[in-house]
């Protein structure tokens, strides 16, 4: 049965709320689970389906895993890889999925992985994927589907990458961890997570250096030098991003934990001069708050440092009631405006021409049945109903439970009207994680 959510918009948010670890981070954690013959336990692991569908990939793979609610861990024990497919079911739920193809050439070295298909904000291409796999010695095939490589080993090389895709960066760390030789990715994807991922494979037992630079260097190391080890997943900067928006959007005060501040400069900078109040309390602990009307602002949409292209939807529903007129240029998603048709429906004042948005101030927006149509999207809308006056109703729920914990309890908490429900029960739903598979 379709979920829905509830909100009833024009409360202020005042409170406190705790971030929970970085999706994007973790996934990459879980495929590298399959390098170690044995067990590696993973914490601040989010609640979330996205964590779901990998650690089903893992399962379907051989590997085994306990989930621990209460610690917010995983533990999987990847001693047995029995199987060197990951199927179209489970990776078309999640593009992230994909990155289980450098994970099992650096261990099997041979994987046969479903090629992840479309994706509703824009073309993700895998070109620099199979390129670069490629560079490292794998012979590969596409067909019926499946990308299918194979390697009688990986040989470390010089990889440049046309654009820093975070994916192919992510994949060619992995396969390259147990390549002979260094290998060195220039023109590397720079964000967080790739630093997470990075320090994450070096407490295994891997040797990389350069990560959260454009330049990374993999000196192969041999397979028995890999080990169990533990691992705490760093907090997620959209999360944290989507809260402080949400606070400020309803003109509230709110203590944000488990937050890096330094992963989200560019952003805390242009709520700053949108009119917001950002002071650091501890060193993973901020505190939010807007009096008045915030200010309209332009920016474009840049890989890490620049402005977040996760953000962008949130941060342009926060233009939507600011005094004047703020343009947004996406430039990396063609398809990253789909939230602008609902927020007219609550009577945002946007013109879209291609990949530039200008947005013009409104007094208010105004409740309305609003559908999400990617996760982030989802999230923009929940911000604009908190904002908007009367009822809103936010449909295709799934979106945003790909990547939000318990989204709607952390604003209940901090004074949210907004409830979860489908149209036959009307009462608060709590979703299901499946917690176990050993």
């Amino acid at each position: 049965m379709a979920e829905k959510f509830k909100i009833t918009g024009g409360e202020t948010l005042r409170g406190e709320v705790s971030i929970g670890g970085a999706k994007n981070a973790v996934l990459k954690h879980l495929a590298a689970t399959i390098l170690v013959k044995g067990k590696t336990k993973i914490y601040n692991v989010p609640h979330l389906t996205d964590v779901d569908i990998m650690l089903n990939v893992l399962s379907d793979l051989g590997a085994k895993y306990i989930y621990n609610k209460e610690e917010k861990s995983v533990e999987v024990d990847a001693s047995n890889i029995t199987s060197i497919t990951a199927k179209y079911e489970l990776v078309s739920k999640m593009r992230a999925s994909f990155i289980i193809l450098g994970a099992l050439m650096s261990r099997c070295k041979e994987a046969i992985v479903a090629l992840p298909g479309g994706c509703a904000i824009g073309e993700r291409r895998v070109d620099f994927h199979i390129k670069g796999l490629e560079a490292l010695g794998a012979k590969i095939k596409i067909e019926n589907g499946y990308v299918h490589a194979k390697a009688s080993k990986l040989v470390g090389t010089d990889i440049y990458l046309d654009i820093p895709s975070v994916g192919a960066t992510e994949n060619l760390m992995l396969a390259a961890v147990l390549a002979e030789g260094s290998t060195r990715i220039q023109n590397a994807a720079q964000e967080p997570e790739i630093i997470d991922l990075a320090n994450f494979l070096n407490t295994i037992g891997a040797d990389i250096i350069g990560a959260g630079t454009s330049e990374i260097i993999i000196n192969g190391v041999k397979a028995e030098n890999l080990h169990s080890a533990e691992y705490t997943t760093i907090p997620d900067r959209i999360e944290a991003g989507t809260f402080m928006a949400a606070v400020v959007a309803t003109k509230g005060k709110a203590i944000i934990r488990n937050v890096f501040p330094a992963h989200l400069t560019f952003f805390n900078d242009k709520l700053i001069k949108m009119g917001a109040n950002i002071k650091l309390i501890e060193p993973t602990t901020i505190e939010v708050s807007c009096r008045g009307r915030l200010n309209s602002i332009n920016f474009v949409t840049q890989p890490y440092p620049g402005f977040p292209t996760d953000l962008q939807a949130i941060a342009m529903t926060l233009l939507t009631t600011a005094n004047g007129v703020g343009i947004i240029t996406e430039s990396l998603y063609e398809n990253r405006f789909m939230q602008v048709p609902d927020l007219r429906r609550m009577g945002a004042d946007i013109h879209q021409d291609r990949n530039h948005a200008i947005i013009k101030g409104v007094k208010n927006l105004t409740g309305a049945t609003v559908a999400a149509s990617d996760l982030r999207a989802g999230a923009a809308l929940v911000i604009a109903g908190l904002m908007a006056n009367g009822e809103t109703i936010v449909e295709k729920l799934h979106h945003i439970d790909r990547g939000y914990e318990e989204f709607e309890y952390k604003l209940q908490k901090l004074g949210g009207k907004i409830y979860r429900y489908n149209d036959e029960t009307e009462t608060q739903i709590k979703g299901v994680f499946n917690e176990s598979r050993l």
